[in-house]
């Protein structure tokens, strides 16, 4: 990286923070910037400060949200007794390009981790526990990744939410152990939801 002007190396070092991406991907990334016109480093710019600026959580599920409620809060032909309860905002979106669900969700951003220092005061989990006392909820589907953390977690909830007379289900196996939401295919989430099983 010594090799490359100064404003390079800082936009390589940048570039190299992102998950997944290395000092060789962060420089094609940083050399591609330099061949792109001035408007569209300036749109690529804009994009990443407006996503800083004008994204927050929704005020129900804690899913990404430009306004108070997200996309699926906001529509009203959502199952709302039906709440899928997800670490991360990328296994919502996952999800729900499967097609196969019309409930809503719940995003607890992580699972617990305690050699990370994540426990349940870290999660979304006391929002959870509310949503359920507030409504009328049927099922709560526990869509967790199929880690040792998201099993952990799982099972919290589940002990949880079934003092409180409330169906608790897990998604099916299908996506491998040690897996990512995210990365699964369409058709195994699509399964995963309706083979779901209870706890």
């Amino acid at each position: 990286m010594s090799g490359y002007a100064l404003p390079i190396q800082r936009l390589i070092k940048e570039f190299s923070k992102f998950p997944g991406i290395g000092e060789k991907t962060a420089a094609r990334l940083a050399n591609h910037i330099l061949h792109v016109s001035t408007d569209e480093a300036r749109r690529f710019a804009e994009a990443i400060l407006d996503v800083k600026h004008k994204i927050r959580l929704c005020s129900v599920c804690f899913n990404l949200a430009e306004a108070e409620l997200c996309n699926v809060c906001s529509d009203p032909v959502r199952n709302r007794a039906l709440i899928c309860v997800v670490e991360e905002p990328d296994s919502l979106i996952a999800l729900e390009t499967s097609g196969g669900y019309r409930g809503v969700y719940h995003v607890l951003h992580g699972a617990l981790s305690p050699l990370d220092g994540i426990g349940p005061e870290q999660l979304r989990i006391r929002e959870l526990l509310d949503r359920v006392a507030a409504n009328i909820i049927e099922e709560v589907i526990v869509a967790t990744n199929p880690s040792v953390q998201g099993e952990t977690t799982a099972l919290l909830i589940s002990k949880l939410i079934k003092d409180r007379s409330v169906k608790v289900t897990r998604i099916a196996l299908g996506v491998p152990v040690g897996g990512d939401l995210k990365y699964t295919d369409r058709m195994t989430l699509a399964k995963c939801l309706e083979l779901r099983r209870g706890f």
